[in-house]
């Protein structure tokens, strides 16, 4: 597959193309982070100002996803958002996109990248139940994905749960932390 890394600030062009794949997506996935065009582009302003990081994949001249990194704290940052357009998904471009954002970081020197990832509806079996203190560490260890949620996916990348916020979209929908130490 051939690919080249972009950096998502260089044009006009490439920061529209990155918020139509990010409205369009996460519509197509009934998700509503990014309701409307407009509020993608203001995402996508939002993770190219520095000290922000946002790069993009292009295929045959053509943007087909992108993934950004902010401080969260120094040396610990946060990956957000990653998303490919869903007619590209399932070819290696999530990973390699993950693959390239770490390059990044580890240059940048950091040692660690957190991400969350939200079950917006319902896909996982943390969204089966109250998350309680009693049973939050249980609920994690035995997590089952329902509905091709894509916490698999960046297990496969190397990132393991730490945790999960209850309830962060709404009741019953938490969201899913996430990390993979750099060095």
């Amino acid at each position: 597959m051939e690919y080249t890394v972009c950096n998502i600030s260089d044009s006009l062009q490439l920061k529209e193309n990155a918020a139509r794949i990010l409205y369009s997506t996460f519509e197509k996935m009934g998700i509503s982070g990014w309701s409307t065009y407009k509020s993608a582009i203001i995402e996508v302003e939002d993770c190219i100002q520095e000290p922000n990081i946002a790069i993009g994949l292009q295929t045959n001249g053509k943007l087909v996803g992108w993934i950004g990194i902010r401080p969260m704290y120094e040396k610990v940052w946060e990956l957000h958002p990653l998303v490919v357009e869903v007619q590209s998904q399932k070819n290696g471009y999530g990973q390699r996109l993950i693959k390239e954002i770490e390059v990044v970081a580890r240059k940048k020197g950091l040692i660690g990248l957190v991400l969350g990832t939200d079950d917006d509806n319902f896909r996982t079996s943390l969204s089966q139940n109250e998350l309680t203190k009693q049973n939050i560490f249980s609920e994690i260890m035995s997590i089952k994905n329902i509905n091709n949620h894509p916490f698999e996916f960046y297990e496969k990348c190397g990132y393991s749960i730490i945790g999960a916020i209850p309830n962060a979209s709404g009741k019953n929908k938490p969201d899913i932390w996430m990390w993979k130490n750099l060095e």
